[in-house]
C-alpha cells in the first residue's frame, strides 16, 4: 500500500471512528452498515461479473491483513531493540557505578597506605634469589629509573634543595585548593574537581592536554579550571568521570597519567599552593611487583646502603676499583702506590 494511500485513509480516520462507535456489537455490525450503503447508493454489487465484489472486498481485505501484521512484527522488534537498548545502558551504567566505588575504595586504601609510611620489601619471586643475592658480591646493573626518586627521600622536582624538611606529610603526596583536592603516586595523579550536586555530564567541556587542563560548566557559564599544568602529562593515557558519592559532595575525578614518571608534582596547575615534595612518602611496594629495570635500581639502591653500612665500597666504587686493577694489572711498570680513588 502506497504512502500516498495511507496518507488518504487518514483523512477519514475521525469520520469512520465516530461510526465504529456506534456500533458497539461489533465489526460484523459496522461491516454490514458499510456493504449496506454501497448496495443502496451504488452498483458496486452488481456493476460487474457476478462474484467480483466479493472478490474485491477479499483482495481489499487480504491487503490490510498482510500489512497490518507486517506492522505487529515490526512493532515487536522495535520494541525487542528498546529493550535491548535499556538493558545494555542500564548495565553500562551499572558498570560505572561499580568502576568508581572500586576506584574509591583504592584511593582509600593508597592514602591508609600513606600514613604508615614507606616500606621497601625485598621479597624475590623466587626464594633462591634471596640466596644467591646474598653470595654475590657484585652489585647488580644500575639503570635508571623511577624507582631511584620512590626510594629517596630527597627525590622530587630537583629545584627544592632550600626547602625545610618540616611540617606534616602531605596528605595522598597532594594537596586541596578551592577547587580541587589531589593525591600523586610516581605515575599518576588523580584530581577530584568540585562541581554543584545538579550538574551532568553534557554540561561540562573537558580539555586534556600534555600541557594543560581546561573545566568549563556550560550550564553555569563557569569556568572551573583553564591553564598550564605543573608538568606534562599523556593526555592520550588520561581520563576523567564524574562521581557524586564522596566526602566533598559531586565531583569530577580526572585520573592524569605523568609523562615524566621519574619524580613528584609540587602542585597540578601552575601557580597553585606548592607542596614539600621532601615530605612525600612513597607507596609501600614489594620488589616482586617491579619491572625489570625498576627492580635494578631498587636493588644496587639497598646494595649500596649496606655496603655503606658495613663500611665496603658501593658499586660505583666497587667499579672505579675494578677499572684501576684493570689498568695497573696492563702497566706493571707504573707505581701506583700513591693512587686514591675519587
Amino acid at each position: 500500500m502506497s504512502a500516498m494511500k495511507r496518507q488518504e485513509d487518514v483523512r477519514f480516520d475521525d469520520m469512520l471512528l465516530a461510526m465504529a462507535r456506534q456500533h458497539s456489537d461489533g465489526v460484523d455490525s459496522l461491516l454490514d452498515t458499510f456493504f449496506g450503503f454501497l448496495r443502496r447508493k451504488t452498483d458496486f454489487f452488481v456493476g460487474g461479473a457476478e462474484g467480483a465484489a466479493g472478490k474485491a472486498i477479499l483482495r481489499v481485505a487480504k491487503t490490510h491483513e498482510d500489512f497490518a501484521r507486517r506492522e505487529m512484527r515490526e512493532s515487536a522488534k522495535n520494541a525487542s531493540k528498546r529493550a535491548e537498548a535499556k538493558a545494555k545502558q542500564q548495565a553500562k551504567v551499572a558498570a560505572k557505578k561499580e568502576a568508581a566505588k572500586k576506584k574509591k575504595k583504592a584511593a582509600a586504601a593508597k592514602a591508609a597506605a600513606l600514613k604508615a609510611g614507606p616500606v621497601i620489601e625485598e621479597l624475590p619471586d623466587d626464594p633462591a634469589e634471596d640466596a644467591a643475592a646474598s653470595a654475590s658480591a657484585a652489585p647488580p646493573s644500575a639503570p635508571t629509573d623511577a624507582a631511584a626518586a620512590s626510594a629517596s627521600t630527597s627525590s622530587g622536582d630537583g629545584d627544592d634543595d632550600d626547602e625545610e624538611d618540616t611540617g606534616p606529610a602531605p596528605i595522598g603526596n597532594g594537596g586541596r585548593t578551592s577547587k580541587f583536592v589531589w593525591a600523586q603516586t610516581l605515575a599518576d595523579l588523580t584530581v577530584s574537581v568540585f562541581i554543584p550536586d545538579v550538574t551532568r555530564g553534557k554540561d561540562l567541556e573537558v580539555v586534556i592536554k600534555p600541557d594543560s587542563l581546561k573545566i568549563v560548566n556550560k550550564r553555569e557559564g563557569v569556568t572551573i579550571v583553564d591553564g598550564p599544568l605543573h608538568k606534562r602529562i599523556k593526555a592520550v593515557d588520561s581520563s576523567w568521570y564524574i562521581d557524586s558519592e564522596t566526602d566533598d559532595g559531586k565531583v569530577i575525578i580526572f585520573e592524569l597519567t605523568k609523562e615524566d614518571q621519574m619524580g613528584w608534582w609540587k602542585c597540578v596547575m601552575q601557580g597553585d599552593a606548592e607542596i614539600n615534595t621532601r615530605k612525600v612518602q612513597p607507596e609501600n611496594s614489594k620488589l616482586s611487583d617491579l619491572d625489570g629495570e625498576t627492580r635494578q635500581t631498587v636493588e644496587k639502591m639497598m646494595y649500596d646502603q649496606r655496603q655503606k653500612a658495613a663500611g665496603k665500597p658501593t658499586s660505583d666504587e666497587q667499579k672505579k676499583q675494578d677499572v684501576l686493577k684493570q689498568f695497573m694489572a696492563s702497566h706493571p711498570e707504573m707505581d701506583f702506590s700513591q693512587a686514591k680513588i675519587c
